[in-house]
């Protein structure tokens, strides 16, 4: 190939996005699907992982050479944002999920098997633990307990970026609240370019999700871990696989709960409008951070992509202002984006 690439990974819960970029645009995509899904050790589908993606790069493992490979940043430490360089210390915590178990865990690991299988250097975006959060934003109102930055903080940087040159604005100097709604969601406060607050989107905090618990009464909660009729595993796997669409209408698609809807299904409508309700609640939250003083709402992920969904939710927040909207995510472009500000010189990798 004669110009330069890099190769980027994107690990998720049933499938991994592959693709090779130039600096304009993909020249490749791909997408390995994983029926067997990612289990509660993301560490344990590394080696069918690597076997399956090298059997659908074929050739391309001899015929294509990298510049460098990236990886979809897992659960680490805080960290500021940017492109880090992977090395043995990112990988044993992401291995042994010191931080938590999350499928883009391998991200790293994917990512330095082929930078080794090529000779070139793996890199991580802007992890799922980018944290530029305020001293007020990390107390939680309970001592030894600490607020925590895990978000999809890839995408939301990537359309911070995108939001800034549709209104025509440094990035440096804009305010916007970017509700990133997918599988996940986070809705992030995001001045000039980083993430000063946001919900914890792994576990605990915000709107439920397709999957995902989001806040829950406390009460309650505390009732059920203590019963003694789940494990610890067993609960958790209720508060972020089983709960959200899943657990109320047994779907996690949103196309399938419209269907629904659509079908008469008057608890498929009220639980996808609850779901609405508590994202605007969070945006409008949010806002407050800013005193109200913002450049813009920015909806993004693949929920944004059924018009049903985005009315009713503009029916809540419109007297926020403006809104963009950026359906779906742009985390492949956005990883070999970060890489190539690295070796163009634009930007200095760090070190974990």
């Amino acid at each position: 190939m004669a110009s330069q690439l890099v190769f980027v990974i994107n690990p998720g819960s049933t499938s991994t996005k592959l693709a090779f970029f130039d600096e304009r645009k993909s020249r490749w995509e791909q997408m390995v699907d994983h029926p067997q899904g990612i289990g509660p050790h993301p560490r344990d589908a590394l080696d069918q992982r690597t076997a399956e993606i090298a059997g659908l790069l074929g050739s391309k493992l001899t015929d294509w050479k990298p510049a460098a490979v990236a990886g979809r940043g897992g659960p680490l430490r805080p960290l500021k944002g940017g492109t880090y360089v992977v090395n043995d210390k990112m990988i044993d915590e992401l291995l042994s999920e010191r931080w938590s178990a999350h499928a883009s865990n391998l991200g790293a690991p994917l990512a330095r098997h082929f930078a080794r299988k090529w000779g070139v250097p793996a890199y991580v975006v802007d992890p799922v633990t980018v944290d530029n959060f305020t001293p007020l934003a990390r107390v939680s109102g309970v001592p030894g307990i600490v607020r925590r930055s895990r978000s999809h903080a890839l995408n939301i940087r990537a359309c911070a970026h995108l939001a800034a040159d549709k209104i025509g604005k440094p990035l440096a100097r804009t305010r916007f609240v970017v509700a990133h709604l997918g599988g996940g969601i986070s809705v992030a406060c995001v001045g000039g370019g980083k993430i000063i607050d946001v919900n914890d989107a792994l576990l605990g905090m915000g709107p439920f999700s397709p999957t995902r618990a989001g806040a829950v009464p406390i009460g309650p909660l505390v009732e059920m871990a203590t019963s003694g009729e789940m494990t610890k595993e067993q609960l958790l796997r209720k508060l972020t696989h089983e709960s959200g669409f899943m657990g109320y209408v047994g779907t996690s698609s949103l196309v399938r709960v419209e269907e629904l809807i659509n079908e008469g299904d008057e608890n498929a409508r009220l639980v996808r409008d609850a779901m609405i309700y508590q994202i605007a609640k969070e945006i409008g939250a949010s806002a407050a951070v800013f005193k109200g003083k913002l450049d813009g709402v920015v909806l993004t992920g693949g929920l944004v992509y059924s018009h049903s969904f985005r009315k009713l939710l503009r029916s809540y927040i419109r007297w926020l202002g403006r809104i963009l909207v950026f359906p779906g995510e742009r985390e492949m472009a956005a990883l070999a984006a970060g890489v190539f500000r690295v070796l163009n010189g634009e930007e200095e990798a760090k070190d974990y």
